[in-house]
């Protein structure tokens, strides 16, 4: 796996975020009528195709859907076309243990990554046994001396599951459920830029104060925006990209994977 590349502090910085791609232990499973591995394939022929360099990329949690050491081993195996190291965080479906299993000799599981003139911080909001998240106490704990040991960067901050509501009701009870812990930390820190998560397979955009809140497309199934009731979206499967700029601004967008057609199946294995 590659080292994180040597920039300046006057380079610009992409990345690449792969969000919840559920992969299974076999190769030929579906989530709701998808093939998760298929899925992730296509989105990364995307990325290789659209992408011509990439500094690093993020993995926002559940690339599990069934927390097997094959499927994690899989995730590593596609992914590692992507020319660029890596870093994965634990969402809700992974299983931590067998994530660090999988990721043993290497770097992708390291919470901070100094790059370019930013420093990003990866943070653990899954709890054992639950689908909502919760940032423990070294979890907080890690964010603020991450921040307040690089005064002069600037600071992005991963997670997996959702700080804010989505205007997703049946999502309401399963985002992060301290949420105002994190903004108590992120306050403190004018340096914070934009956090970035994954749980809710959609794309969301918008302003906290000054922070930038983003959320991105699933590798899979995607769900329905605005939805009162657990409802998959027939939109297809994506990646979101960002450009971290020297002066703290950040350019960011979502693509999806064109012609992606599938029949969603309610009755299959559920989400």
């Amino acid at each position: 796996m590659p080292s994180v590349s040597a920039l300046t502090a006057d380079d610009a910085v992409l990345l690449v975020q792969l969000s919840d791609s559920h992969l299974f232990a076999e190769m030929d499973r579906s989530l709701l009528g998808m093939n998760t591995a298929d899925s992730l394939q296509r989105v990364i022929d995307l990325v290789l195709a659209q992408q011509p360099r990439i500094d690093l990329m993020l993995a926002t949690g559940d690339l599990s859907q069934d927390g097997s050491l094959e499927s994690y081993q899989r995730f590593g195996q596609l992914t590692r076309q992507i020319p660029a190291p890596s870093r994965w965080l634990p969402g809700n479906h992974d299983e931590p243990q067998i994530m660090q299993q999988a990721a043993q000799g290497s770097d992708a599981l390291e919470p901070v990554v100094d790059i370019g003139n930013w420093r990003i911080t990866l943070l653990d909001s899954a709890v054992p046994g639950s689908v909502p998240g919760y940032l423990q106490d070294d979890q907080l704990q890690l964010l603020a001396r991450s921040l307040g040991e690089a005064p002069e960067r600037h600071h992005l901050i991963c997670l997996h599951h959702h700080p804010v509501s989505i205007d997703c009701a049946w999502m309401e009870p399963i985002g992060l459920r301290n949420a105002p812990a994190l903004f108590a930390v992120i306050e403190r820190f004018p340096q914070v830029r934009a956090l970035l998560w994954g749980h809710v397979h959609q794309e969301i955009d918008r302003l906290h104060g000054d922070v930038r809140l983003l959320a991105s497309p699933s590798t899979c199934i995607q769900f329905e925006p605005g939805s009162d009731d657990f409802k998959v979206h027939e939109l297809a499967p994506g990646y979101r990209w960002l450009r971290l700029l020297p002066d703290g601004r950040l350019e960011t967008g979502v693509q999806r994977v064109e012609g992606y057609a599938f029949t969603i199946d309610y009755g299959s294995n559920g989400y």
